[in-house]
């Protein structure tokens, strides 16, 4: 009968135990070639962050335009003020309603100018407020337009009690009192609808429009009558021209990478 090596045997299950005590403890391990490979770290696993926003293709094309009234504008009379003598005090001379705003060569403003066919796609709202103020007893901007989900801020630089009421439909009317102390209020609009108006119920000359877009493709005349929409890619657009009192008007025009497309608007007292 042959005698099995006690000392041996005893070694090598000592050298076994030894090896599984040093990798429990976490000691590196050895790759085909060698070398040692250091420990599985115990820090977690780094997240993927959540991905962005979709946003919606943009490019480097503009549309841009002037905007002009023809014909005898009408002969508007001035706001009468008296109901509040602050509100008068902050101007020198009689304030003709922002209905109608008229410059050079009958150039006009406040004209809201749209794409109607915008290229597919979600644009994010942008962090920064849209603001309308209310300053000498007048909302300025008198028209805006925001995105979907952005803050609109309404500013108190009379330091008077103002009441800001506004009617959309596709969102919620919201009635804000403004005290003197209250320089600023906001909302959020979340779904986009066409122009709504906003009125003051203390001073109700007070008026101005606002439109909730689901792209940024629109801008507003500005006394000059000029407007410009950036960003656009590449391809054909329907445009939109909106008035207040004058109706709209539309035009189509073909845009090309980093080229400047011109559509001009002309408005008129409906009926003439």
């Amino acid at each position: 009968m042959k005698r099995t090596d006690t000392t041996s045997t005893t070694s090598t299950i000592l050298l076994t135990l030894l090896c599984l005590m040093i990798g429990a403890c976490g000691g590196g391990t050895t790759d085909s070639g060698g070398q040692a490979t250091p420990p599985p770290s115990a820090e977690p696993a780094a997240q993927t962050p959540p991905p962005s926003a979709a946003t919606g293709p943009t490019g480097d094309g503009t549309v841009a335009g002037s905007i002009a009234f023809e014909g005898d504008p009408p002969n508007l009379r001035p706001i009468k003020m008296d109901a509040d003598p602050v509100c008068a005090a902050k101007h020198d001379g009689p304030v003709i309603p922002d209905v109608l705003v008229l410059g050079d060569g009958q150039s006009l403003g406040n004209v809201f100018v749209q794409v109607t066919n915008p290229p597919a796609g979600t644009y994010p709202a942008p962090a920064e407020a849209a603001v309308i103020d209310q300053e000498g007893c007048l909302y300025t901007p008198h028209v805006l337009g925001v995105l979907a989900g952005q803050t609109l801020q309404f500013q108190n630089s009379d330091g008077l009690l103002h009441n800001v009421h506004g009617r959309p439909e596709a969102n919620r009317e919201f009635n804000m009192g403004m005290p003197p102390t209250l320089t600023e209020a906001e909302t959020t609009l979340s779904r986009p609808e066409p122009m709504f108006p906003v009125k003051c119920d203390v001073h109700p000359w007070m008026q101005a429009y606002v439109a909730v877009m689901a792209h940024p493709f629109f801008a507003v005349s500005d006394a000059s009558g000029e407007y410009r929409i950036e960003g656009l890619p590449a391809g054909e657009y329907e445009l939109e021209a909106w008035h207040e009192r004058l109706g709209t008007r539309t035009a189509t025009v073909t845009v090309g990478d980093g080229e400047t497309a011109s559509a001009d608007f002309t408005f008129s007292v409906p009926g003439t």
